[in-house]
């Protein structure tokens, strides 16, 4: 996100203010206390004497809370007040915001406090596309609390506005009168509360936990340490490395998802606009940070199995055995304006279930999880085979049903313009993308092995491998483009190929499908200046007419889609290749503080020496969060064969040594180990 922005959140719960703490959201600044898809404070600024404090310093180390230093200036190139102000928010179902002023003069004080609040109630979508709300705006004072509140309907939404020193309150904000003696402090806390209506017969309770600050704040702090402790320890000779793998871990614990309907919490997609549960996003950063937290796998898995479609439902995009695309809460999701109660608008989601499943078991040895799993398992291969395959040709196809509302994209790359001929011509659907071939074969390999070893049902494991075998020969054949040397970006509907050169080719190397002499000239491609920017692997080439340096999914660099490369180049023995796009990529990282953003421009690093923000990226995202911990497994050759750890190590130069200690698998407890001895990264 912009440096000028403060971001803290908590699972889907997270405010974004400026530096100074103020909230003031604008169609082109959106700031705000957001939680369950709506925005419950869209304005809270601090006034003292009329005036906006001038800020010293802001700190945000911690996820779940930030504070900011500031001062009264009287404009001149001096820091001469004599009256400082510090404000440390909280966040959690709401925030807490504690107010100090403290008065260094010899004499003292009298001020006038303000906290200027409202709430426009935005459901995010809302927010996203500039629309109208439809209900009903209100403010009530209730006793010593400011009610801020929205009915449209059932649906309501209401904001607890209350402080522990005494108030004038106003359908506007609060308001302080202060008296200050010479050296002393005033103080007092704020707190808001987002209220659900259908909760607020419990709110007096769920405001009492929120007041317990220090109970809070000690319950979150635990959390992360616990957090923490329980993932490997890192030791090297790259300081930024070590950096950027506790930023990870730490970016991963704010984005668990809490909510009534999830068993345990799972990866929210990313901040501020996917802070729920989408399945693609949940799926492949659990498998990236699997050797690290392997909770995240199974919490994904649980949740999307309780969630996996039973019906069909053409307005939502579902169909039987569909793993969800995304869940939302908001207003028009309830009033059924947009279909995400849950959506199931993905193709791509269902195979990446039985991948994940597989990799879980593989590396934990819960046998008795995949057991648990075996129903919708099936239900997720029969849906494959049944509804993917929409024409019966052996390919998974999408094409959106609900033709209003649903997405027209259903692959990863799911904006309107990502899937383009190299004349930059839009493909129509149904739409056959390359990569979802490479993941249905790797689900019917996995799936396989799953029948075989842990459900006793060795006829269907044969199956399996045969439609595998089978698919993975059509596919070589029918997608391959030998005069350019490359796989094509897709089948569309008419069966043409969909003939740009994308970053796609590099996940058929991730999922095994691509033959190996094909696969020597993919690396080809991903390795050379039209795809690779120096910092990763553009989305598509330089070379396509479609591309974009700052395009979402034609042109710029996103971090998960070059951390799958990279272990697609290890698994197919690029191991130099695949040291060059990690090393890279964690360069890129410590420039962006430690953070990666969800992409970012596929200018060529000889041009611009640093990677180029793109402007709207989420920042946390969960599954850029997870690209450096699994470009770390591929620095590390680690893998597991069900028994034992495998480690491999292909480690840059520039990293003389790399420690991963306490690594917890079906093996027990083991240390990784390596030295950097691969030149020219």
């Amino acid at each position: 996100m912009p440096s000028d922005v403060v971001s803290i959140l908590d699972g889907n719960t997270f405010v974004v203010s400026d530096r100074r703490g103020d909230l003031d959201a604008t169609p082109a600044v959106n700031h705000g206390l957001f939680m369950n898809d709506t925005r419950f404070l869209s304005q809270w600024i601090l006034t003292i004497d009329g005036k906006q404090p001038a800020v010293l310093s802001y700190d945000d180390l911690h996820y779940f809370r930030a504070q900011c230093f500031m001062a009264l200036t009287s404009g001149t190139i001096y820091v001469d007040s004599k009256l400082s102000v510090q404000r440390r928010r909280t966040v959690n179902m709401g925030f807490r915001e504690d107010l100090t002023l403290d008065n260094h003069a010899h004499e003292a004080v009298e001020v006038e406090v303000r906290l200027q609040a409202a709430a426009d109630f935005a459901d995010l979508f809302e927010v996203k596309d500039k629309l109208e709300k439809k209900g009903e705006f209100y403010r009530q004072i209730d006793k010593d609390r400011l009610v801020l509140g929205y009915r449209r309907q059932t649906f309501r939404r209401e904001t607890w506005i209350s402080a522990t020193q005494p108030a004038q309150i106003a359908d506007d904000g609060l308001m302080f009168r202060v008296r200050i003696p010479a050296k002393s402090r005033w103080t007092t806390s704020i707190d808001v509360v987002a209220v659900i209506h259908s909760a607020l017969r419990d709110a007096q309770a769920y405001v009492d936990y929120m007041l317990d600050k220090d109970g809070l704040e000690s319950r979150m702090e635990m959390s992360v340490n616990d957090w923490m402790a329980s993932a490997p320890q890192l030791t090297c000779s790259h300081d930024a490395l070590e950096a950027t793998y506790r930023k990870s871990l730490v970016d991963l614990a704010a984005l668990r998802f809490r909510n009534r309907l999830v068993p345990d919490p799972l990866p929210a997609a990313g901040l501020p606009w996917f802070m729920t549960i989408f399945g693609r996003d949940s799926l492949i950063t659990s498998f990236q940070a699997l050797p690290f937290v392997p909770q995240l796998a199974r919490a994904t898995l649980k949740t999307l199995s309780l969630l996996q479609a039973r019906l069909d439902d053409p307005f939502r995009d579902a169909e039987p055995g569909k793993i969800l695309h995304e869940l939302r809460f908001g207003e028009m999701t309830a009033f059924e304006e947009r279909p995400h109660s849950p959506y199931y608008g993905s193709a791509d989601a269902t195979p990446l279930f039985l991948v994940l499943l597989e990799e879980y078991v593989r590396w934990t040895g819960d046998r008795e999880f995949a057991k648990e799993l075996e129903r919708e398992a099936r239900a997720a291969v029969d849906w494959i085979d049944r509804y993917g395959d929409r024409d019966g040709d052996g390919y998974v196809e999408y094409e959106r049903r609900n033709v209003v509302t649903g997405l027209v994209n259903q692959c990863w790359k799911d904006s309107w313009d990502s899937i383009a001929f190299a004349d930059g011509t839009i493909a129509p659907t149904p739409c056959a993308t390359c990569e979802i071939q490479g993941y249905v074969y790797d689900a019917k390999r996995r799936t396989a092995v799953l029948a075989r070893e842990v459900w006793g049902d060795h006829a269907w494991a044969e199956r399996l491998d045969r439609e595998a075998d089978e698919l993975k020969t059509r596919f070589n054949r029918d997608f391959w483009i030998a005069d350019r040397g490359f796989f094509a970006l897709a089948l569309d509907g008419s069966k043409r190929q969909v003939d740009s050169l994308t970053s796609n080719i590099g996940h058929l190397l991730w999922s095994g499908i691509a033959d190996i002499d094909k696969a020597a000239h993919c690396v080809q491609h991903l390795m050379s200046d039209a795809l690779f920017s120096g910092w990763g692997v553009r989305t598509m080439a330089e070379t396509e007419a479609s591309y974009n340096p700052i395009g979402y999914h034609v042109g710029t660099v996103w971090p998960h889609d070059t951390s799958l490369i990279a272990w697609g180049l290890r698994r197919y023995g690029y191991r130099a290749e695949a040291a060059r796009c990690a090393f890279a990529m964690l360069e890129a990282a410590e420039l962006f503080h430690h953070r990666l953003p969800e992409a970012f421009a596929g200018y060529p690093r000889a041009m611009t020496k640093y990677p180029v923000e793109y402007p709207t990226a989420c920042s946390p995202q969960a599954w850029a969060t997870g690209a450096p911990l699994l470009l770390l497994r591929v620095l590390l050759g680690l893998e597991s064969d069900g028994r034992h750890l495998i480690i491999d190590p292909a480690i840059p130069a520039q990293i003389e040594r790399l420690e991963l200690l306490d690594i917890h698998g079906c093996w027990g407890v083991m240390d990784a180990f390596g030295r950097g001895r691969i030149g020219g990264c």
